[in-house]
């Protein structure tokens, strides 16, 4: 009797893969899937090779990939962990938001807002009834705090996440964050103080926790230092307008210790000084220089026009969401997109030479 043959092992499949039609067609695999998807980020003469490719292999997506695919939330999340008050005054925000939105909407994606307040239990279990709920396919995260754990939870949901600046210490999660010199912007404008005679020169940060925070102030300064100069005061703060301006008036209350420039840590913050300011009698910038950090539309709306460090909050925020979508797609090579342009000084008429009530 003839020995039962095994079951064949090894042979390859005659149906093609999605590799096949990367192959054919000349792309990746992820280029595939973005096509296969209807995903930005694919020129239309590539797009048209790829179908063509596929069409002349006569493949198609498995039906388990397509029954994958249906099984999306097709929304991404975003938990911000602050006040709604404070978070609808803060422009910094919906900047960011908007910039995310440009990627999402084209790709027939949503965006997932909670916003949680600042008690950090509230916003891990946002993360774990998002995850649990299957609500979104991904998170995006904001502001790394120093001792951040969210990084982990999130490998722990097995929840996607792209984050918004730099990570409080190395870690393998996906960040998005300006490229080149991340200091440039703060370094151009204590230079451009100090030739303009500034000899007093006070800092107005926000909460310590936040890693962007403690990193200007250590860049604020050393280039200070640099200049041969020491901070006349730093002040910590709060993101939002009315501490802006209970640092004014702490600022401008010591005539001995009273400082001639003030760098803000954000936009919202130096508007909202340079008017108490005012209103406390000094004239900006003849005797007190001020300037901003973000470059919203706000600055050059006030009087005088607000001298301030730009970030493209726009392009941090599409960026985002592009390394969003190459994790979801499995394409974890793709998920670092280019760096965004470093931040740099923008001069307008908040600033002008020393010689006012501290000089």
């Amino acid at each position: 009797m003839a020995a039962q043959q095994g079951p064949r092992r090894g042979k390859r499949s005659d149906k093609p893969t999605i590799a096949d039609v990367a192959a054919l067609a000349g792309v990746s695999v992820s280029a595939v899937s973005k096509v296969v998807n209807n995903r930005p980020g694919i020129s239309p003469p590539t797009r048209q090779r790829v179908l063509d490719a596929a069409e002349k292999l006569r493949w198609s997506p498995s039906a388990t990939a397509v029954a994958l695919r249906g099984a999306r939330t097709r929304a991404i999340g975003m938990v911000a962990g602050r006040a709604a008050d404070v978070l609808a005054a803060d422009p910094h925000f919906s900047v960011l938001i908007s910039g995310i939105e440009a990627e999402l909407a084209p790709a027939d994606y949503g965006l997932l807002l909670h916003i949680v307040g600042e008690e950090p239990s509230a916003e891990e279990r946002a993360y774990r009834r998002l995850a649990e709920e299957r609500r979104v396919d991904g998170v995006i995260l904001t502001e790394s705090r120093i001792g951040d754990t969210r990084f982990e939870l999130l490998r722990q949901l097995r929840l996607p996440a792209v984050l918004v600046g730099t990570p409080w210490r190395d870690d393998p999660v996906v960040s998005v964050r300006a490229g080149g010199e991340q200091d440039a912007g703060i370094r151009e404008a204590v230079d451009h103080l100090a030739d303009l005679g500034h000899r007093h020169i006070a800092y107005v940060s926000g909460p310590e926790d936040r890693v962007h925070t403690v990193f200007r102030r250590r860049v604020f300064e050393a280039a200070l230092e640099e200049r041969g100069l020491r901070p006349t005061r730093i002040v910590v703060s709060e993101f939002t307008a009315d501490a802006a301006v209970r640092a004014v008036r702490q600022l401008l209350a010591e005539p001995q210790r009273r400082p001639t420039a003030v760098l803000f840590a954000n936009d919202t913050m130096a508007v909202a000084g340079m008017s108490a300011a005012r209103r406390l009698g000094f004239e900006v910038p003849r005797d007190l220089s001020i300037v901003g950090y973000d470059d919203l539309p706000i600055g050059e709306l006030v009087y005088p026009r607000l001298t301030t460090i730009g970030q493209d909050l726009v392009q941090l925020g599409r960026s985002a969401a592009t390394a969003m979508f190459a994790l979801l797609d499995g394409s974890p090579e793709s998920a670092q997109p280019p760096p965004v342009r470093p931040p740099s000084l923008i001069p307008r008429e908040s600033t002008g030479p020393a010689g006012g009530v501290g000089g």
